[in-house]
């Protein structure tokens, strides 16, 4: 990389944070502005990429161990998609520390050299204007083309990133596909793009089912087919945990557990028979489903005569 493209590079970003009105109009200007004023670093920066040490990456790792494993599959799915045309996939936790990474051996050296490794911090404060770090800073997808990066020695690289957020509404951890090479276009990174939301929204829908493996799962209709929107409730049909869209969505608390609700409450299904009628109609018409229509088999699956359950299915309705 020649000398004047980092200079203009570097011209530009300060020329954009000195600005009164860019930060107004532009997030990534904003951006630049929180790399220089908030976390004081410099575009001509030229240190390496910081690391923390094997113990505290062990230690990051072990804490989200669960997470990992349900995440595996789906890196190694989308690098098998990605991996041939340069690209290398990583997975952060919530400050932007590189737990886990997928590449070709042919890539590692020149990966590593990048700072795109295991154990290597990409948080905004330590690397400004970056995909993993703005992604978190921000809470959402995001796409840092070459030149829209803080320091001037990242802008060989492009990066698309996505948050995934825990079962408790928090922010866990950011999905992101990087590249250095020269010929990546923007058109070319919308498309990766796509695909790293797509995946990072899969994460997150399979790590929250893996955390209620008891419970019932509800995908509710949120009109957006690409967020995770679910619901887990007992066999008490009572909600015990929702993603962070679906608490958007039904207004329900926003981070840490939600409080139990009854399922009809928050679909608004709460007309007709209520209390301990609602709850025996509900019985019965489970036990005749799993019979198949038979009365005899669902009386005895219930502990009643036959006759018992006539009457009480014509006492609730169900003669028919």
């Amino acid at each position: 990389m020649v000398i004047s493209e980092k200079k203009l590079h570097i011209d530009r970003i300060m020329g954009a944070v000195h600005s009164r009105s860019a930060a107004a109009r532009s997030s990534l200007a904003a951006s630049w502005r929180r790399s220089l004023e908030r976390h004081g670093l410099d575009p001509a920066d030229d240190f390496s990429a910081h690391c923390v040490d094997a113990r505290d990456l062990q230690d990051r790792r072990n804490k989200h161990e669960r997470f990992m494993m349900v995440a595996a599959p789906k890196l190694d799915h989308l690098y098998g998609l990605v991996g041939n045309s340069g690209c290398g996939v990583l997975l952060t936790d919530e400050t932007g520390i590189v737990l886990d990474q997928r590449c070709t051996d042919a890539d590692e050296d020149t990966f590593r050299e990048w700072g795109l490794c295991l154990g290597a911090d990409w948080s905004e404060a330590a690397e400004g204007t970056n995909g993993i770090g703005t992604c978190l800073t921000e809470k959402r997808q995001v796409t840092i083309h070459r030149h829209e990066h803080f320091l001037a020695r990242n802008i060989g690289m492009s990066c698309m990133d996505a948050p995934i957020f825990g079962t408790d509404g928090r922010l866990l951890a950011a999905l992101d596909v990087s590249s250095a090479r020269a010929d990546q276009t923007e058109g070319y990174n919308q498309l990766i793009g796509a695909m790293v939301g797509q995946t990072a929204k899969a994460i997150e829908s399979d790590y929250f089912r893996a955390s209620f493996p008891k419970a019932r799962i509800v995908v509710a209709d949120s009109g957006e087919a690409d967020l995770a929107t679910l619901l887990a409730v007992d066999s008490d049909d009572i909600v015990i945990g929702a993603t962070r869209n679906a608490r958007k969505m039904f207004d329900l608390e926003l981070l840490g557990p939600i409080k139990p609700r009854p399922a009809s409450d928050i679909f608004g299904r709460g007309d007709g028979p209520t209390g301990f009628v609602k709850a025996e109609r509900a019985a019965v018409v489970r036990a005749l489903a799993r019979a198949g229509g038979n009365v005899s088999e669902a009386a005895r699956a219930l502990g009643v005569g036959r006759a018992t359950l006539y009457r009480r299915m014509k006492r609730l309705g169900l003669g028919d």
